[in-house]
């Protein structure tokens, strides 16, 4: 499938069809075709779960363009090459390695490092769809990318944007104490990474907030542990979205911490946005 599509990844895991359940409604959404894959050592492995996997297609969304395939090959070689075309690239959170699990320690940690295009990934009991919030987890105006995405999921979802930017003081080392307050270079310092990290969702927004003038959007900038701060956040949301550095070095296996620690705890589906 070379149209626009999103992809999804099976194996007949409970947590696939919850994938796959999703991605359709993702590519309905958007007006886009559903490719289905199944990764095998053997391509007759892999007629049932296709053929299951179609038919639950056929029942549930008779009208969406779907393509089923097996592809020889590990699920990471695999998802890898398909995210090249995709707009979007889904799996669940365990499977998809013949171990159940197998795909937590490895297929969806790889696969968040080197994606070429957005990866969701399928956490979570409630359901997306219910008119929750997106939520954006901001690091940096560096994370153009994971903007544009949350806007338009907001935008096309009609929910409203909460970007939650988290960051923690550098240490500053010991010094004097000054007469008056605040107006040691250390406090002075301290002062001017504060104003620099509130302006950031600010800056990073501003275009885009013109562009998508129905998305309501509420920023916060906090001083936690991000992780935490994200983890807590997705409770409430539908989804949440960030910026995850693409490494080359297929050896790196897995994300920065903020997406491990979302990928193993995430109250919500997460996406994961390429950012280099």
């Amino acid at each position: 499938m070379t149209s626009p599509h999103v992809a999804v990844g099976v194996d007949g895991s409970l947590t696939a069809v919850r994938a796959l359940d999703l991605a359709a409604q993702e590519a309905v959404h958007r007006g886009v075709g559903l490719r289905v894959v199944h990764a095998v050592a053997d391509l007759d492995e892999a007629g049932p779960v296709l053929a299951s996997a179609v038919s639950r297609l056929d029942a549930r969304h008779p009208q969406l363009p779907v393509t089923a395939e097996p592809v020889v090959g590990g699920a990471v070689e695999v998802l890898l090459r398909e995210s090249r075309d995709a707009v979007l690239t889904v799996v669940g959170n365990r499977g998809l390695g013949g171990i159940t699990g197998a795909l937590f320690g490895s297929v969806s940690l790889r696969l968040a490092a080197h994606a070429h295009g957005p990866l969701l990934v399928v956490r979570g009991d409630h359901r997306c769809d219910e008119g929750r919030e997106v939520l954006l987890g901001l690091e940096s105006d560096a994370d153009t990318d994971a903007v544009a995405y949350a806007f338009d999921e907001a935008e096309r979802r009609g929910v409203r944007l909460r970007v939650l930017h988290s960051w923690s003081h550098r240490h500053v080392g010991p010094e004097l104490p000054s007469m008056i307050p605040a107006t040691s270079p250390g406090q002075r310092e301290l002062a001017r990474r504060d104003a620099a990290e509130e302006a950031v969702p600010r800056f990073s927004m501003a275009e885009l907030r013109e562009q998508h003038p129905g998305v309501g959007v509420e920023s916060h900038t906090t001083r936690t542990a991000p992780g935490h701060a994200l983890l807590e956040a997705t409770r409430e949301a539908g989804v949440v979205v960030i910026g995850v550095h693409r490494h080359a070095d297929l050896h790196v296996t897995r994300p920065g911490s903020v997406a491990h620690t979302l990928l193993h705890r995430s109250h919500c589906p997460v996406v994961m946005v390429p950012t280099g």
